[in-house]
């Protein structure tokens, strides 16, 4: 039940996806909201703070989560699955872990250029290890901000291959990673 066996997800790698996916899709829309603060709003230093906070904890749980998928059996693709299909869930699945690790270190970068450290939710702190290169908190905002359309780009294609699998050849790929099946 908390393990993947061969036929299906566990629920612990069923929960870290839906709430990494949340986190996310929720980092994303706060991001692209935070830019548009003014000065004089509320928020202007609160939102970053709150983002920032996230981020880390997204962070440590791709971490979990990439442990976890090492440490448990990946339940085997559905007969039904054509190999090109299997092979593009791969890439996709590969593309989606990278490009999140790299959002976040890029994160870090922009966060710590000026050699403050990160406050978690005023819990604790994460050092900051200030400027490495010249420019680091405009480079890698830049990738940070393009990084992060490229990977919602691959969550829609994501979810459209979810639903494509669901509704149209009505297999149990989306069911395996809601329900733990027996």
């Amino acid at each position: 039940m908390f393990r993947n066996t061969e036929k299906s997800y566990g629920i612990i790698a069923i929960l870290v996806h839906w709430i990494s996916a949340i986190a996310v899709i929720g980092l994303f829309s706060a991001g692209v909201w935070m830019v548009q603060l003014t000065y004089y709003s509320s928020w202007y230093k609160t939102a970053p703070d709150l983002h920032k906070s996230v981020g880390i904890v997204l962070f440590v749980l791709t971490m979990v989560r990439i442990v976890w998928k090492f440490a448990n059996p990946k339940p085997a693709p559905l007969t039904e699955h054509k190999n090109w299909e299997v092979k593009a869930g791969h890439l996709a699945h590969g593309t989606l872990y990278l490009l999140m690790l790299l959002i976040m270190c890029s994160g870090y970068l922009i966060s710590t250029a000026d050699g403050r450290g990160i406050a978690v939710f005023n819990l604790f702190e994460v050092p900051g290890i200030g400027e490495l290169f010249d420019s680091q908190a405009d480079i890698a905002g830049l990738f940070h901000q393009f990084a992060a359309y490229s990977l919602i780009g691959l969550v829609v294609i994501h979810m459209l291959g979810a639903f494509k699998h669901h509704f149209f050849d009505k297999d149990s790929t989306l069911v395996r990673m809601i329900t733990v099946l027996k």
